[in-house]
C-alpha cells in the first residue's frame, strides 16, 4: 500500500511541476496574470515558477511581424484620388501595455496598427502632390508616417513601428480607363509626329540623293564624251597621218572592203555602170595591184 501512495505522490508532484513550471524562449514576451489581474508586465526569457491554478501566463511571438493593410483610397493635394496598398512591420516592445491595450490579441493589434496606417496615410498624401507622392517624395513620405506611428502606437499599444512600405500605388478603376486611353492617345499622337518628321527627313534626302545622282551622271557623260572626243580625234590624226603616207594603198584597201562588204551574200544584185569608179580596180587586172 505504501508503494501505492508513493507512486500517487510522485505523479502529483509531476502535475505540480508541470503547472508550476514555465520557460520563456529569447523569441518570446510573456505577462503573468493571478486570477486575471495583471501582476507581472513584462516575463524576461528563462525557467520561472508561478502558483498553480492561481497565476496564468501568456506568451506573445516578440519577432517582427508584418500587417498587411487594406487598400484604401487617398485624396493628394490636387485633389487627385489614388488607390494604396501598404504594410507596416512591428514589433512589441512593451508587453504589459500590449496586453492591456488588446487583451493579449495579436488580430486586434494589427487591426488597430492598419488603422492607424491607413489615418497616417491619408494626412501624408494629403500634403502632397501626386509626383511627389510617387517619386519626388515617397522615401520621406514613408520616413515621416513611420516617425508619427511610433510617437502614439508604442505608448497606446505597446509596439514599435519598425517600418512602413507602399506595395503599390494606382488609379481608381473608373479613372484608370480614362487616363490609360489618354496616355495611348498622347503616345501615338507623339509617334506620328515622330513619323511625319522621320518621312519629312527621309523625302529630303531622298531628293538630294537624286539631285546628287544626276549630277554625278551628268558630270560622268561630259568626261566620258571628253574622252571619247579625245579619243576619236587622236584616232582620226592616227589614221589621216597613216592615210596620207600611201593614199592609192588606202583607195585600194577601201576598195576591197567594199566588195567583200557588198558581194558577201549571193542573193544579193548591184546594178553599176561598168565604167564606175567602183570597178577601178577591176578594169584591168594586168595591171597588178597598185604600187607601194
Amino acid at each position: 500500500m505504501k508503494r501505492y501512495y508513493g507512486i500517487g505522490l510522485a505523479i502529483l508532484l509531476l502535475i505540480l511541476a508541470a503547472n508550476s513550471l514555465f520557460v520563456v524562449r529569447e523569441t518570446e514576451r510573456a505577462v503573468m496574470l493571478r486570477f486575471g489581474e495583471l501582476v507581472n508586465a513584462d516575463i524576461a526569457p528563462g525557467l520561472h515558477v508561478k502558483i498553480p491554478w492561481v497565476n496564468q501566463v501568456r506568451k506573445f511571438d516578440a519577432r517582427i511581424q508584418i500587417e498587411d493593410s487594406v487598400p484604401a483610397d487617398f485624396f493628394t493635394l490636387e485633389q487627385k484620388a489614388l488607390v494604396v496598398d501598404s504594410y507596416a512591420k512591428w514589433r512589441i516592445i512593451d508587453v504589459g501595455q500590449f496586453y492591456v491595450s488588446t487583451q493579449g490579441e495579436v488580430s486586434r493589434a494589427g487591426s488597430l496598427l492598419a488603422q492607424r496606417v491607413n489615418d497616417g496615410l491619408r494626412d501624408q498624401i494629403g500634403e502632397r502632390t501626386l509626383q511627389e507622392v510617387v517619386a519626388g517624395e515617397r522615401d520621406q513620405l514613408m520616413l515621416d508616417l513611420t516617425a508619427n506611428l511610433n510617437m502614439d502606437s508604442a505608448v497606446d499599444i505597446g509596439i514599435e513601428v519598425i517600418d512602413v512600405r507602399v506595395k503599390r500605388i494606382d488609379l481608381p478603376a473608373d479613372v484608370r480607363n480614362s487616363v490609360y486611353e489618354r496616355m495611348i492617345t498622347e503616345r501615338n499622337r507623339e509617334a506620328q509626329e515622330l513619323r511625319s518628321r522621320g518621312d519629312e527627313l527621309a523625302i529630303g534626302i531622298r531628293a538630294d540623293a537624286d539631285r546628287q545622282a544626276i549630277i554625278f551622271e551628268a558630270e560622268a557623260y561630259r568626261d566620258a564624251e571628253q574622252i571619247r572626243g579625245e579619243g576619236d580625234a587622236r584616232a582620226t590624226a592616227v589614221y589621216a597621218d597613216a592615210y596620207n603616207k600611201d593614199p592609192e594603198f588606202y583607195a585600194f584597201t577601201r576598195s576591197l572592203t567594199a566588195y567583200r562588204e557588198t558581194f558577201k551574200n549571193k542573193g544579193d544584185v548591184l546594178l553599176l555602170d561598168p565604167d564606175s569608179e567602183y570597178f577601178r580596180y577591176l578594169k584591168d587586172l594586168d595591171n597588178g595591184l597598185p604600187e607601194q
